[in-house]
């Protein structure tokens, strides 16, 4: 058996792993080559930059200590790698999207999260182009989903809970009722959702001056920090 030799002293990377990995998924995984290629997409995934990350086959191929960890022979070991993204794919842990580039066919794995299904969804619709860069040479026109992005650049970072929240107050609100709700909520330095869904149920209810001319005053604004909506104000 090959020992490990411990972890390093000093400064080194984390890799972000949501929870509905341990709790949801890691108990189904029966494969040994599944559950590795789920753990090195999350690892490689999170080491890539910008926003728009997927996989490509020549990721894993590429990596000798990772391939030679699915087998000692090389064929074999490309066997085993096809065969466990087939489960990770059939599980849909991982999606993809096939297009044919250079007269080339290939595919492009994403994490099922919700940007990788916005991500699959624009490619699907032809919204992508050819971002010039060999190793990453596919790119997506369009954004993702607006409440995603409202909820990122406003209250903080997306998880698959949250994306499941949003995608339910997108069918329950009016769009222009959660921005202006997420606005006051940053306006009040209160950058938690359960603030800003406190606020659209109380317009839900209550009704909600939809007035062109409506200015908030002072008055307007100690609605929102004062009253039943207090609660998730820290004084």
């Amino acid at each position: 058996m090959t020992t490990f030799t411990g972890f390093p002293e000093g400064k080194v990377h984390f890799t972000s792993i949501p929870d509905p990995f341990f709790r949801n998924l890691l108990p189904i995984i029966d494969h040994l080559g599944e559950l590795k290629i789920t753990l090195y997409a999350f690892w490689l995934l999170d080491h890539m930059e910008g926003a728009f990350r997927y996989l490509r086959l020549a990721n894993f191929l590429d990596d000798q200590d990772f391939m030679a960890s699915l087998a000692d022979d090389p064929q074999q070991a490309r066997e085993n790698l096809e065969d466990a993204i087939s489960r990770c794919l059939e599980r849909t842990t991982l999606i993809k999207a096939t297009l044919e580039l250079d007269n080339n066919i290939e595919d492009f794995y994403f994490l099922n999260t919700p940007k990788g299904r916005a991500a699959v969804g624009a490619i699907e619709r032809g919204e992508w182009r050819h971002s010039g860069d060999p190793a990453y040479p596919l790119d997506v026109v369009s954004e993702p989903p607006g409440i995603y992005h409202l909820y990122e650049e406003n209250i903080g970072p997306l998880t698959p809970m949250i994306a499941e929240t949003l995608d339910d107050a997108e069918n329950t609100y009016p769009y222009n009722w959660i921005e202006e709700a997420v606005r006051i909520a940053v306006e009040n330095n209160v950058r938690r959702w359960s603030y800003v869904e406190a606020i659209l149920k109380r317009w839900q209810e209550g009704g909600r001056d939809e007035r062109e001319d409506r200015r908030d005053t002072e008055k307007d604004r100690r609605s929102y920090v004062e009253g039943e909506l207090s609660d998730f104000i820290e004084h």
